[in-house]
């Protein structure tokens, strides 16, 4: 559903028409340069732009074929339709045909029968236009024609001048097209004729009578009847209505009269075919009762022509004709059918006699056909679209509204530039690049989509910026060198104030300031330009800034300039605008700190975001600016930018195609896309649902897709945002769409061409956009915008896999059993359409309770808080298949049917590890957990070629059971584990045993060779020769007499590799296997000749295998060999840092024996801890490196030794208090809001020392530092030095300021819980 402005309709006799085509009612009218075609009150069928003219002056179109004609100053146009058997109905132009020279700009318009045409100006030429245009008859007229009509059977033309008091017309003696002629008569009035209309008959062919109705200047409707039809006038007088004298007011004040009248005419065939189905709506009793009915079928039994007269306050007189036509007319053949008030039509007030006409339009839509449908043509610049019920409409008692408005077409003559909003969203104003600019209020209720036109705005300077006051009563206009005030409270906007200035630079902002008081009726406003200077004016109106309430200040509105600033910056503003409301309402405070509500966000040409408060000291005549957050992008010169109140921006790219949003709040990079370079990004529009959760539109020229915020997603790697809408306005327009803008309601509103779209919130979840995302199948179908952007981005349920996987990553396993326990009660009893408690009757308070042990008693699930004494405990082992098993045969409300695949696998995966739950530790459980979870899901997508990530290697690096991993993980490869497997698992990267990993890395040679059938050696040539062990590669070289390279390749490897010549061999054998692409075996050579570094560059580069590179190296020289700690510092560090990853880093740092930048690294960002000269990616700038488990790995390292104490007393408490506050807002985003409260309140600070060292090796003092005494920690600072390229100033000592670790209640307090 949505509601539509179609452009403001011409000022003219024959700017509107109305057909019945095909069963089909259509209505054309004209707006600027285009033909807008409608099939009803919302229903925009196509807009026909002609690009050759600048206005239109007539349409009119033909009920036979559909075609539409239209005229320019200088053309007529025929269109003709096509498309309507496939169901996409359009025009498209058939031909053109020229005007006469000299000709005024007015004309007129009429089709007849076979594609004829009738063009009036100052003279009547008839074309045939059935496949190319041709005249078939002209006459030259006097004096131009103002209206010429074909009757419906194209036998008689009525026309008339300006002015002219006589209808002169025209009947066809001959038709063809060489043939045509017409003689006339004349119809005499005695004051100008002011309208004519035909009668209308069912079908053409019905002809054996003509009526034609007339209103001249007397105010009186005569009524024009072929009573002799073989006369020689055709048509003679038959009956007078004088409307003036029909309509006598009841009361006699001036106020209720008015001398202006109008009239319709409706036609019998609709008015019997309308009063039949009104009687069809009802019973044979209830008919019986029911006065207004009755009155109606008495009034129908003579199936008379109804005229219908009305005056601008209401007032209505209904008469009817008998007999139309009958010679001997008698008395009772026009009669007076009714005479009521309270008609419902809104005339415009009194002005200039153009304006104030109106045009009346009946007809009765064949859907609703006991209904009486009227156009009401204001020529001040609207059409109304009303409906009435007969019985209603002429039901003689009382009634407060007889007749109901469907809709309202009206807008822009010229293309929409900009549209601007007010803060609570509920008026708008857009403006077109003639400086026209209209005042909109949204209408009440939330189904009402539709925006009324408050006020008009006609500048004579050019309009830079606009800013709406108090929702639409004061406008404020900035121009080039001036500003100005307008009142807006009138339909047409009265300037009351204007401001000359000079500024520095080009203008870029116009922006409402925080007011001190909100009960002042002073308001600030300030201009900026790219020089960083601006004016701040204040104004002076009659209602406070906060409440549109009269103050007592009898003074009018002023506007005076307030002071100027200066925002200092380093730099040009490439733009600055105001932020988008998105329906608050600006604040400050007394002091301007970063937590004051944002007013402004700026980018500079090297891609820097700031977004600004300010605060202003009425006192003092002076403002303070304050820069709130800051981030470097790294986009160069971009082309456009756009904030949200809650700090979320988003910016696009020189090119126009590459879109980023970023949070402001945290410098994160949350979504990065490239959109098609034939669509280019125009627009940028926030949009915030009542629970904070946000939306981008995205304009383009024909399009706008709508993006979500979504959950973060680490385990997954889901996107943060995604599209769920697209809305296409090709269909409707074929103009670019100018600007766009979210209505308060939530309603989004495109302007395109002259006309405005409004986009109401239901969704439909079956749309391809929607059906992707996890959305609930109980939830399938239309769905309310702001609802589901709730669900995609809301609080999880307990049993939701996500907050399921990170609670295990906390340390909560225990927990998570409950969950799965409580769960399986839940559904026990559970049908389709129950509600099922999002907690599973477990408190939440069971979560933030300090992590306990995993080593609870094997089986079993020890009973919740709370829980009843007598309550037996559960075996999680039982509870698991009974519960999968139900999991697949219900569908869970809360979740998709993709996540509660993903719910079972988790279950499944805990079940697992719980069988070894005793020999293993925390560490252990994760990634075996994780590892599980990421082999079924590859079982299932077999095409998920990914491995696991390095957070799961770093779990596994960390735990004292990686012997039992590595038995584990042999058994999920049925102990025939390959290298790809190997590489799958990450197995060589945290196993911290030599002795054990080259015992594995000899398992991997031999299943290597044994893969195939054939048992090739070059397969496992690179693993032997990396564990040195040649002999036994040239034993299996001994056996492969099918290969045709073993006579040399046995040859060469029989000799020693420790003279030179043969190295020599060996490197040129690996250099011609590059040459080929054999790169492993290119690698093994490398290792032949003694060359690891060649090998590992080979791994790196060639093949880029990374594990393979680590592997081989540590296998060859082990963890302190030269080329594997280069290999990390060159290589993985770096890389590590232009991703940035600090899993990666802090395993290479904890290899290096640097644990305290280990320790650093899982905080800080990695590129800051070395001399890295390249600029981090996006990648390193992305949510996604910011995982909030890195928080629970500090936490276990960061104690665990001496060298990570010293790491972690390197990191300041600031930093630390950011960190965790940080990784809560995280846990926040993912949906995950009690884990984030887990964090605040059970975290425990190290302690500072009161007087911090400032020597550079200076030894912690564990006793000192932790809070547990217990604790052990080991000494390692005989450990290896930093590696090679780190900072010097890597080891600095703290900063000297003392910190005290914050009280519980204010970590909750800043995190706002």
């Amino acid at each position: 559903m949505r509601a539509i402005l179609p452009g403001k309709p011409q000022a003219r006799l024959q700017a509107v028409c109305t057909v019945r085509w095909e069963g089909l009612r259509l209505v054309v009218y004209i707006s600027g340069n285009g033909i807008v075609i409608l099939s009803g009150p919302t229903d925009l069928v196509q807009t026909l732009y002609l690009e050759d003219c600048s206005t239109l002056v007539a349409v009119d179109i033909d009920e036979t074929t559909g075609k539409i004609a239209t005229a320019s100053p200088t053309n007529v146009y025929v269109c003709r339709p096509y498309g309507k058997e496939e169901g996409l109905l359009k025009w498209s132009l058939q031909c053109v045909i020229p005007r006469q020279e000299q000709e005024p700009e007015n004309l007129t318009l009429s089709w007849g029968t076979d594609e004829e045409l009738l063009i009036g100006s100052t003279s009547l030429r008839l074309f045939q236009v059935a496949t190319q245009e041709s005249e078939v008859w002209r006459r030259r007229l006097p004096m131009p024609v103002k209206l010429a009509k074909f009757s419906q059977d194209a036998s008689f033309i009525a026309s008339t001048g300006p002015h002219d008091r006589l209808i002169k017309l025209w009947r066809r003696q001959s038709s063809g097209a060489d043939d045509t002629r017409f003689d006339f008569t004349y119809l005499p009035h005695p004051t100008a004729v002011t309208a004519i209309h035909w009668r209308r008959h069912n079908t053409r062919e019905q002809t054996s009578d003509h009526t034609l109705y007339s209103i001249c200047g007397d105010r009186k409707i005569r009524v024009w009847a072929a009573m002799d039809p073989h006369g020689v006038h055709g048509l003679q007088i038959w009956a007078e209505i004088d409307m003036q004298a029909s309509i006598q007011p009841r009361q006699l004040s001036s106020i209720s009269q008015s001398s202006d009248r109008f009239a319709f005419i409706v036609d019998s065939q609709d008015f019997s075919r309308s009063t039949a189905a009104a009687i069809g709506r009802v019973d044979k009793a209830e008919s019986q009762q029911h006065h207004a009915l009755q009155h109606l079928v008495e009034v129908t039994k003579s199936n008379p022509e109804l005229c219908i007269v009305i005056d601008r306050h209401g007032h209505m007189s209904a008469w009817g004709l008998e007999n139309v036509g009958k010679k001997g007319r008698k008395p009772t053949d026009v009669f007076n059918i009714a005479h009521v008030e309270n008609f419902g039509i809104a005339f415009s007030g009194p002005g200039s006699l153009e304006t104030s006409n109106v045009q009346l339009l009946p007809f009765c839509r064949e859907q609703s056909a006991a209904q009486l449908s009227l156009l009401v043509h204001h020529f001040d610049g609207r059409i109304e679209w009303l409906e009435c019920k007969f019985e209603e409409l002429l039901d003689p008692s009382p009634q407060q509204e007889r007749i109901s408005q469907r809709t309202l077409w009206t807008g822009h003559e010229g293309s929409i530039k900009k549209i601007v909003r007010s803060i609570s969203g509920k008026v708008v104003l857009s403006r077109t690049n003639e400086n026209e600019a209209v005042i909109w209020r949204q209408g009440h209720g939330e189904s009402d989509l539709g925006l009324a036109l408050s006020s008009t705005i006609n500048s004579p300077e050019h309009i830079h910026r606009s800013w709406l006051l108090h929702n639409r009563d004061f406008v404020i206009n900035l121009h080039h060198q001036s500003i100005s005030l307008w009142a807006a409270r009138s339909s047409s906007a009265l300037q009351v104030s204007t401001c000359p200035f000079d500024l520095e630079g080009h203008l870029v902002c116009l922006v409402q300031l925080p007011e001190p008081s909100l009960d002042s009726n002073i308001i600030h406003v300030a201009a900026i330009t790219t020089r960083g200077k601006g004016i701040v004016w204040s104004l002076s109106t009659p209602y406070s800034s906060h409440r549109k309430s009269q103050v007592q200040d009898p003074a009018s509105p002023s506007l005076e300039q307030f002071c100027t600033f200066d925002l200092k910056v380093q730099d040009d503003l490439a733009f600055m605008l105001p932020v988008d409301p998105a329906g608050s309402a600006s604040w400050t405070s007394s002091s301007l700190d970063t937590f004051a509500q944002d007013i402004a966000i700026s980018y500079s040409t090297e891609g820097k975001l700031r977004t600004w408060t300010a605060v202003i000291d009425v006192n003092r005549s002076a403002m303070e600016w304050l820069i709130t957050s800051s981030v470097e992008t790294g986009i160069k010169n971009p082309s456009l930018t756009s904030a949200s109140s809650i700090r979320k921006a988003a910016l696009v790219d020189a090119s126009r195609t590459g879109l980023t949003i970023w949070d402001m709040r945290s410098g994160q990079l949350e979504h990065d896309i490239q959109y098609n370079g034939l669509d280019l990004i125009g627009d940028l529009d926030w949009s915030l649902t009542p629970d904070n959760q946000s939306l981008l539109a995205i304009g383009f020229p024909h399009k706008v897709i709508i993006l979500a915020q979504m959950r973060y997603d680490y385990l997954s790697v889901g996107p943060a945002w995604a599209p769920i809408r697209e809305i296409d306005t090709k269909d409707s327009t074929p103009h670019p769409i100018g600007d766009s803008v979210w209505l308060g309601s939530g309603n989004l509103l495109i302007g395109a061409g002259n006309q405005l779209f409004v986009y109401d919130k239901t969704i439909d979840s079956a749309d391809y956009m929607v059906s992707d995302l996890a959305v609930p199948v109980h939830k399938r179908g239309p769905m309310n915008l702001f609802d589901l952007v709730t669900y995609l981005n809301g609080p999880l349920p307990f049993f939701h896999p996500q907050f399921l996987s990170q609670c295990i990553l906390a340390g909560k396993l225990v927990q998570v059993q409950r969950i799965a326990v409580g769960l399986h009660k839940a559904l026990r009893y559970f049908s389709e359409g129950d509600e099922l408690d999002s907690f599973v009757s477990m408190a939440p308070g069971e979560l933030i309770e300090e992590s306990q042990p995993s080593l609870a008693s094997k089986g079993s699930v020890s009973r919740a808080a709370g829980a009843s004494a007598n309550e037996a405990e559960v075996d999680y082992g039982e509870v698991v298949p009974l519960l999968t098993e139900k999991l697949t045969k219900v569908s869970i409300p809360q979740l998709s049917s993709r996540e509660q695949i993903h719910l079972v696998d988790m279950i499944e995966c805990v079940s697992t590890v719980d069988k070894h739950q005793r020999s293993m530790d925390d560490n252990a459980t994760r990634y075996l957990l994780f590892f599980r979870h990421h082999m079924i899901r590859k079982s299932q997508v077999p095409a998920d070629k990914a491995g696991i990530t390095f957070r799961e290697i770093a779990w596994a690096y960390h735990s004292g059971s990686q012997d039992i991993l590595v038995d584990l993980v042999s058994r999920q490869f049925q102990g025939r584990m390959l290298w790809e497997n190997a590489k799958e698992s990450g197995m060589f990267m945290w196993m911290s045993d030599l002795t054990a990993l080259r015992a594995q890395f000899e398992v991997i040679a031999r299943n290597e060779y044994t893969k195939t059938d054939e048992k090739n050696p070059i397969d496992c040539s690179l693993y032997y020769l990396a564990l040195k062990k040649k002999n036994i590669l040239i034993g299996l070289w001994r056996m492969a007499a099918w290969n045709r390279e073993q006579t040399s390749t046995q040859r060469l490897l029989s000799n020693n590799f420790q003279e030179a010549r043969w190295k020599t061999a060996a490197l040129k054998n690996a250099y011609a296997l590059l040459g080929k692409r054999r790169f492993e075996y290119a690698a093994a050579f490398f290792l032949l000749a003694g060359n690891l570094q060649d090998a590992v560059n080979v791994c790196l580069h060639q093949m880029r295998d990374l594990q393979l590179a680590v592997a081989v190296a540590r296998v060859y020289e082990g963890d302190e060999g030269l080329v594997f700690r280069r290999l990390l510092e060159e290589k993985v560090l770096p890389q590590a840092a232009l991703e940035g990853n600090r899993w990666l880093a802090t395993w290479a740092f904890w290899m290096l024996g640097r644990r305290d930048m280990a320790v650093r690294a899982l905080i800080s960002p990695v590129h800051t801890l070395m001399d890295f000269a390249e600029a981090p990616t996006m990648q390193a700038r992305s949510y996604l490196a910011n995982d909030p488990a890195l928080v629970v790995l500090y936490k276990e390292l960061r104690g665990k030794s001496l060298q990570t104490l010293k790491g972690a007393s390197r990191i300041s408490p600031k930093e630390e208090w950011d960190f965790v506050i940080q990784n809560a807002r995280l846990y926040d985003r993912m949906g995950c809001d009690l884990l984030a409260l887990d964090l605040v309140r059970n975290w425990e600070f190290l302690k500072q020392p009161k007087e911090p060292s400032t020597e550079e090796d200076s030894v912690p003092d564990p006793r000192k530092m932790l809070r547990r005494r217990s604790s052990l920690v080991v000494d390692d600072l005989t450990s290896p030095k930093s590696p090679t390229g780190m900072r010097a100033g890597m080891g600095r000592p703290p900063p000297q300021k003392v910190f005290e670790e914050p009280e519980a209640n204010s970590l909750l307090d800043n995190f706002g819980f």
